[in-house]
């Protein structure tokens, strides 16, 4: 039995997943291809993701190649209401995701995907898979393999791995090059940046922004607060990233300096604690605290909540914590996903690479079925340079080919000085 908050909704949701899949044609080529091979006919797909307009053409493209797919939020505040209605009614998936809910119903709704029994499944952030594996082994001997779209649940899977938990093959969708070298950087730099202006609407130029974790989506957060004429700060723990912040022109310094001059906060560490109630309670009076990595542990929300003496909502997806000694810190969101749960998620463009990776991806699964051990799998290359061939194509670009006599020197080591 599906959830979603009112199909009626659909018809508004329906012109919005329209107006994502023109820029999508990637994935719309996909479509039609599966439309014609069905490659997924007798797959069961469960999939856990941003329930958006991207993410509907996603699911068109897995239903037109057969599949039987349900579909959860994989994050309370990023459902779009209107577009759940729209995959429920319109593209034919069982869909569970409602604005807005609690965590008790977020997990039902991983709950009734689960009830389709999966033979795939299709992941953001693993709590699909997590949960599989703590609460339903009895799925685990129909499942063929799954994909994971983001840094954190690419980062959990490889621990369940390590730890010898992981029971069947998962192709990490986030280290693909088409993945994280543009969903990443482009389309989390534009939609945090997005959803912290609709949030605050606040002036950029001239502000202290600080960018806590220098990955490849903190790079992007940078670099488009720094062509807003910010003044970026990049705190970070790994030396190597740090060294790079440093040589691409930006400040570096320790999270606790840091505190004490920043305007605008942002999260993009994929860890917990990136910034605690010590930093907050350091903080100029009124500055902005979000995070636009993954869950909602970044940013030390319960301690904030549970110290503050007072609370005011400004506007929305803007909160304002009042602390004991009198300043406040503004939290956006939640503290959840801000460019998801204040904005629009990722631009359409960007997601089209990230989405026909994955569809790609499930598609070599339902190939290499037996033949994939439990673990992690690389996305095959050929698959990155497929999409990426056909992203280059949409928008009218060519490029070089490599003669017979260049392949052959990139394979001999005979030739030298």
């Amino acid at each position: 039995m599906s959830m979603v908050r009112d199909l009626s909704l659909a018809d508004e949701g329906k012109l919005k997943v329209e107006f994502a899949g023109r820029r999508m044609p990637v994935l719309s080529t996909l479509v039609e291809r599966f439309a014609e091979t069905k490659p997924f006919v007798g797959q069961r797909i469960a999939a856990c993701l941003h329930v958006t307009t991207e993410t509907a053409n996603m699911c068109r493209a897995l239903v037109a190649g057969g599949a039987e797919l349900a579909l959860c939020a994989s994050n309370p505040l990023s459902t779009k209401d209107d577009v759940a209605a729209t995959i429920q009614r319109d593209i034919g998936a069982e869909v569970f995701a409602v604005y807005g809910c609690d965590r008790d119903t977020f997990y039902q709704q991983v709950q009734g995907v689960l009830a389709l029994r999966p033979t795939i499944v299709v992941d953001d952030g693993a709590d699909l898979t997590t949960t599989i594996h703590n609460d339903h082994p009895q799925l685990l001997d129909e499942i063929i393999g799954g994909t994971e779209v983001t840094s954190t649940g690419v980062l959990r899977i490889r621990n369940m791995a390590t730890d010898g938990a992981l029971q069947y093959p998962v192709l990490p969708t986030n280290d693909a090059a088409t993945k994280h070298l543009f969903d990443n950087r482009y389309g989390t730099g534009q939609n945090t940046i997005d959803g912290i202006l609709r949030a605050t609407n606040m002036l950029l130029a001239g502000s202290v922004f600080v960018v806590v974790g220098y990955g490849w989506c903190g790079r992007g957060v940078a670099m488009r607060a720094r062509g807003m004429g910010a003044n970026v700060v990049v705190t970070e723990v790994d030396p190597i990233r740090a060294l790079e912040a440093k040589l691409d022109g930006l400040t570096v310094m320790p999270m606790a300096r840091a505190a004490e001059i920043g305007d605008i906060f942002v999260t993009v560490t994929g860890n917990r604690d990136a910034v605690t109630l010590a930093h907050m309670e350091r903080m100029k009076d009124g500055a902005v605290v979000c995070n636009s990595g993954h869950f909602d542990v970044e940013v030390a929300v319960t301690e904030l909540r549970e110290r503050a003496t007072g609370r005011r909502e400004l506007r929305d997806n803007c909160v304002e914590y009042t602390l004991p000694s009198g300043r406040s810190v503004i939290l956006l969101a939640e503290g959840r996903l801000v460019g998801q749960s204040a904005a629009e998620a990722h631009p359409a463009e960007v997601m089209d690479m990230t989405f026909a990776t994955q569809a790609l991806g499930v598609q070599y699964l339902v190939e290499h079925a037996g033949e994939l051990k439990p673990g992690i799998v690389p996305i095959p290359r050929s698959i990155e340079n497929d999409v990426a061939s056909a992203k280059l194509r949409a928008y009218g670009v060519e490029i070089d080919q490599l003669s017979t006599s260049q392949e052959q020197y990139l394979t001999d080591w005979r030739v030298g000085t």
